[in-house]
């Protein structure tokens, strides 16, 4: 770890990557899975694969363009600034509501032990206590936020590892082969329907990327964190994913709201469902305080470059965006509060998977931008393998983002296609000032 004051170290980083990624989903995973059969388990070791491809492809990116931005900074070199400031927005967007899910997840968790919470002006507090304190972590110091972080993803970490090793004690090789597929289509699609169930649990494979300059000693703690960080939430989802197959009935599992807590009940006895409903807490904490880290990032590195506007990139002394922080953390507050009492989010759910397939979109980006620029460079054996890697990611994205359903590509292509008018706002607006 890095003893640079107001730096993210390694440690840091990696607790950032492997932390975004596992939050609430992972403790679900099993269940969405099950409705599937046990081939979601091949389909998770094809994400694998793919999300590791992206690991390395950010890894390459944070070398070849070393800026705050991540996805940004890579479509707006490799495609021109309308690239970029598309890319910005709609991963802002997608930030955005996923963190709105995350605060949802937490306060359902927190209710198993403070019933209290069923009651609106409680939620209401609960809700903004959760989101504020968070921001107010990540206020205070990048650093202080990376220290939270390092020991939320320890303790996240605890239940599924405990889960997945010890699971196999309890292990019926029978019920994975005999619900390989218990969906009416064929095997192929429903591999590819849980290829979109498995993907979502890897957004955040960029995360060590975006706050570069904030990161000591960048071009070698950015990659080893990304591939790193990647390497072990990849291995902890497999082991304890399978472990879970194997130890209850699909049916069970399917019908199942809390699939670890049921394995954990099995393994620890009554004791153990407490012990989950914690680890998923404190998983769903460790996740909004990354996501509010990052949430604030990407529209810094725009504003920067006149497109986002310029209260963004207010920065305090020790360069933490506080605007950008409280702007989104607000935004945040609002979609919540909107979708609990309003009732103006209908399709919240839906509008959170089309949030995630957006956040493809931009891996897909970044992988065809390495693609782009690695020819421009000396193409020894290194870039070559480099260039292959990239192809393989860019492949599985499209192959993931086609594999969303109708609605979700509409809500995608309504996120797109307002990024137009919008940036002809923002280009205007340069011009003028």
């Amino acid at each position: 770890m890095s003893d640079r004051k107001g730096k993210l170290g390694l440690f840091m980083l990696i607790a950032l990557v492997t932390g975004n990624m596992v939050g609430s989903g992972a403790f679900l995973l099993p269940a969405n899975l099950a409705r599937v059969g046990s081939i979601g388990l091949l389909s998770l070791i094809f994400t694998v694969i793919g999300v590791l491809c992206l690991a390395l492809v950010f890894a390459k990116m944070s070398l070849l363009i070393p800026k705050t931005g991540g996805p940004y900074v890579y479509a707006s070199a490799a495609f021109g600034e309308y690239m970029g400031f598309q890319t910005a927005y709609y991963y802002w967007i997608a930030v955005l509501v996923g963190n709105a899910s995350i605060v949802v997840a937490t306060i359902g968790y927190l209710n198993v032990f403070f019933p209290l919470l069923n009651d609106p002006i409680a939620k209401t507090l609960a809700i903004l206590a959760v989101i504020w304190s968070l921001t107010i972590v990540n206020i205070i110091g990048i650093r202080f936020a990376g220290f939270v972080q390092i020991i939320t993803t320890i303790l996240k970490f605890t239940p599924l590892l405990l889960v997945g090793i010890l699971g196999w004690w309890f292990f019926h090789p029978e019920y994975l082969v005999q619900n390989f597929n218990v969906t009416s289509g064929a095997d192929f699609s429903a591999f590819s329907s849980a290829i979109v169930l498995t993907l979502w649990l890897f957004v955040g494979v960029e995360s060590a990327s975006i706050p570069s300059d904030s990161v000591h000693n960048p071009q070698r703690n950015i990659p080893i964190a990304t591939v790193l960080g990647t390497a072990v939430a990849a291995v902890v989802y497999i082991i304890s994913n399978t472990a879970i197959f194997g130890m209850l009935p699909n049916d069970v599992l399917a019908n199942s709201t809390a699939p670890f807590a049921v394995a954990s009940e099995i393994i620890f006895g009554e004791w153990g469902k407490v012990f989950v409903a914690i680890g998923a807490i404190i998983a769903c904490l460790g996740a909004l305080n990354g996501w509010i880290l990052i949430a604030a990032q990407i529209p810094m590195a725009a504003a920067y470059d006149g497109l986002f506007p310029k209260i963004f990139a207010k920065c305090s002394r020790p360069g933490i965006p506080v605007a950008g922080l409280v702007i989104t953390s607000a935004g945040v507050s609002f979609l919540v509060l909107a979708s609990t009492y309003l009732k103006l989010i209908e399709q919240f759910e839906l509008l959170i998977i089309a949030a995630t397939t957006a956040s493809v979109v931009a891996y897909f980006y970044t992988a065809i931008a390495e693609i782009i620029i690695l020819p421009k460079k000396p193409l020894g054996h290194k870039n070559i393998f480099h260039l292959c890697v990239a192809i393989v990611a860019a492949a599985y994205s499209f192959f993931a983002i086609l594999s969303s359903n109708k609605e979700v590509m509409f809500y995608l292509a309504g996120f797109i296609l307002f990024t137009i008018p919008l940036y002809a706002i923002f280009r205007w607006n340069k011009k003028v000032v």
